[in-house]
């Protein structure tokens, strides 16, 4: 039997007075608390930089030594945060970078932004967040905030996240505060970013949400609070799960609109400019990042080990999964139209990022279509300024300049991931064939382009 006490005992000990959740707010509104922030990635570094430049001294952690070496160096190693704002709080001594998890024990708050990807089954892989919430229990002590922000099922932060931290003998609601907020960056926008938009939080009871408002209003105008972590968690999933569906309505229209000799590209730039009731979605090559791709299917798990089929999320998934593959059809018939096989042929892939204008290449559709090109004897090759060298899953590449595989010679270009830096007019002029599954050449009419 385990010696770990179990809720029931925890339970039946004396009770001891709360923790006191004004006194934790009066120091976040102070800034005289320190921050916690474990995991440096996409989410974690913007959301410790936000908390500093408001001036809380915040103590992030990560396994990876590079990225603590980089930060404290004042280096950034993401678009979305300028190395000058990352020197400046670092070197006002506002944010100091460890893999030390033992730091830990001095913050007043712990925010916990690690991935969370699926399993090869397509099941959920907590494994970062058990690592990361198994550090903070090492160390947590009462009055302590521990908030989730890594996008997982509704249930995690209470069936997973909260047992363990209460393994020591603290009781969540009494000894110390739990929360959900789930991240809502988007890599790359100029407009949106982690300190102008709202923040959704839920707490397993009042003082947790109160608490976790008050360190998010730290940095963010708008927090928005939901009655419970299960809630917060559902949000999260909602949202990209609501792009997934629409971006496969789309797809699936452009295959129908294919079929039919219809653009849908000018189908649904018609449709937009009706002012209510509809929003504008695109069809591309597939779906990629760590969000989008992954998220409907943390829904339709859970979904299942509750007994409902939710059929319709999973068809969404299925046909944007599938559009990969559509590509590599279009490759084949461009090529077949010089009388080439794909078999030898050289192609060549505008774009490895899995959005336009940025570096983030995790899930990116094009490791999908190079690997599959790949299959059926293609010469592969790909250009992007913002991706030097790709290495997931066991496919690695390094980039060849537009220019060089323009000069070098290519039997097809294939616009994957449509970044402003690629010179298209040039293209056009020297590329054999083009397809374009991204809409970049909207209205170019030649011959030997090929649209999705």
């Amino acid at each position: 039997m385990s010696n770990q006490p179990s809720r029931s005992a925890s339970a039946r000990r004396p009770l001891s007075s709360p923790a006191d959740v004004s006194a934790l707010i009066a120091r976040l509104q102070a800034r005289t608390a320190k921050v916690g922030v474990i995991g440096l990635g996409y989410v974690g570094l913007p959301l410790a930089v936000e908390f500093a430049d408001a001036g809380l001294h915040v103590l992030p952690v990560d396994v990876d030594q590079t990225k603590v070496d980089s930060i404290c160096q004042g280096r950034s190693y993401i678009p979305d945060v300028d190395s000058d704002r990352l020197k400046r709080v670092v070197d006002a001594g506002r944010l100091r970078a460890t893999t030390d998890f033992g730091v830990l024990a001095e913050v007043d708050a712990i925010s916990i932004c690690v991935p969370t990807p699926l399993r090869k089954t397509k099941d959920p892989d907590l494994s970062y967040v058990v690592a990361a919430v198994e550090a903070a229990a090492r160390h947590l002590r009462r009055g302590q905030l521990v908030v989730l922000e890594s996008t997982t099922y509704p249930g995690t932060t209470e069936e997973v996240v909260r047992p363990m931290l209460e393994r020591g003998g603290l009781v969540a609601g009494r000894d110390f505060f739990l929360a959900f907020s789930p991240e809502r960056v988007d890599p790359g926008n100029p407009q949106w970013h982690t300190g102008n938009t709202p923040k959704v939080v839920g707490g397993i009871d009042a003082a947790s949400t109160e608490a976790a408002c008050a360190l998010y209003g730290t940095i963010v105008s708008t927090t928005v609070p939901v009655s419970s972590t299960g809630v917060a968690e559902m949000v999260k999933l909602l949202e990209n799960t609501f792009r997934a569906v629409n971006i496969g309505m789309a797809n699936e229209l452009a295959l129908m609109c294919r079929h039919m000799g219809i653009d849908v590209w000018e189908v649904i730039d018609a449709a937009r400019t009706k002012p209510f009731g509809f929003m504008a979605f695109y069809p591309g090559p597939g779906l990629g990042g760590h969000c989008i791709p992954i998220d409907p299917f943390y829904l339709s798990w859970k979904a299942r080990q509750s007994g409902f089929e939710s059929r319709f999320i999973e068809l969404a998934g299925h046909i944007n999964g599938a559009m990969p593959r559509h590509v590599i059809d279009r490759v084949s018939d461009a090529l077949n139209t010089a009388a080439k096989p794909i078999k030898g042929s050289r192609v060549h892939l505008l774009g490895m990022a899995y959005k336009a204008n940025v570096g983030d290449y995790r899930e990116s559709p094009a490791i999908d279509i190079a690997r599959l090109l790949e299959q059926r004897g293609a010469i592969v090759s790909y250009s992007d300024p913002h991706v030097p060298a790709v290495d997931e899953h066991g496919f690695a590449m390094l980039e060849t300049p537009l220019d060089v595989a323009l000069t070098s010679g290519i039997d097809c270009a294939v616009i994957v991931t449509d970044h402003r830096d690629f010179d298209y007019q040039d293209l056009v002029k020297r590329a054999p064939l083009v397809v374009d599954t991204r809409n970049a050449l909207k209205g170019v009419t030649a011959s030997h382009i090929s649209r999705l």
